[in-house]
């Protein structure tokens, strides 16, 4: 595992703790509330978020008013990204399967920011695929839990606390159509969506009180650049399950999460949402 490097000063942040609590904790908006961005004053996290689906629901967030911090290790990309985010985000080089560099971290950003309102969890592996359940090498196994599983039960433990302080968290856990129906010849990665859609409804159980929801996604095939890169064949293979016949967007991914996390979205929690274009429908 590469070690973890945290990249600061936070001091760079454009501090807002003095922002109203998000409008709707009870599903009321005032019309001055309702006129301003869904998430402006927020302060978000997105983890696996320099690139695919991450990228994409930082960028909706980002546009709808949020300060959006990118958890990754894709170091090339972060530097990159930083530049481009200017005044509404920035990039933390983290391995968010070490917990006491998770808990400093996500302390620190507290400290310097005053609040976290939101946390997407969608930094993610598929491990060795297309092998039978016996031929699954277990140190391959233990990686995919250990970033699919322990990096969303880790960020979301540390962010909790600080949701817990204003009252106030909107969860996401990104999961799989894999983790409801199990794909053949992905062990690792279905079992790791399988606990995580788990790990999903034992948290909107413990939190429903709280202001916080804690919800899960559930894509199937979505269109990314490394899903254009495949066979033609391959990606037929895959469509052909979904009764829309083609893949899920990254813009239909980013529109359905930004639902989930916005203070509208009130009175759901412990939920897995489809994003399956009629493949999963439960």
């Amino acid at each position: 595992m590469r070690p973890a490097v945290v990249h600061f000063p936070l001091s760079l942040m454009n501090k807002s703790p003095d922002q109203n609590t998000p409008a709707s904790q009870n599903g009321s908006t005032s019309s001055a509330k309702s006129a301003s961005p869904v998430f402006a004053g927020q302060t978000a996290i997105v983890t696996g978020g320099a690139s695919g689906l991450g990228l994409a629901i930082t960028r909706r967030l980002q546009s709808q008013g949020a300060y959006v911090i990118v958890f990754d290790l894709e170091t090339p990309r972060l530097a990159e990204l930083t530049r481009e985010f200017g005044a509404s985000g920035r990039c933390v080089a983290i391995d968010v399967t070490n917990e006491a560099t998770v808990k400093s971290t996500v302390d620190a950003i507290a400290s310097e920011r005053g609040r976290i309102d939101i946390l997407v969890n969608s930094a993610g592996m598929t491990g060795r695929t297309n092998l039978k359940s016996h031929e699954v090498d277990l140190a391959d196994f233990e990686r995919v839990m250990r970033l699919n599983v322990n990096g969303p039960f880790l960020t979301s433990k540390a962010v909790l606390p600080v949701m817990l302080q204003r009252k106030y968290g909107r969860i996401l856990h990104i999961a799989s159509i894999a983790g409801k129906e199990g794909n053949a010849g992905m062990m690792a990665y279905s079992t790791s969506k399988a606990a995580v859609i788990g790990l999903t409804k034992v948290q909107g159980k413990d939190y429903a009180e709280s202001g916080i929801t804690v919800n899960a996604l559930a894509p199937a095939v979505i269109q990314t650049p490394m899903v254009a890169a495949l066979p033609e064949a391959q990606v037929k293979y895959m469509t052909d399950k979904i009764p829309m016949k083609r893949c899920g967007s990254l813009d239909e991914v980013a529109a359905i999460a930004a639902f989930i996390l916005s203070p509208e979205a009130s009175f759901t929690t412990g939920f897995t949402f489809d994003l399956t274009g009629g493949r999963a429908v439960y």
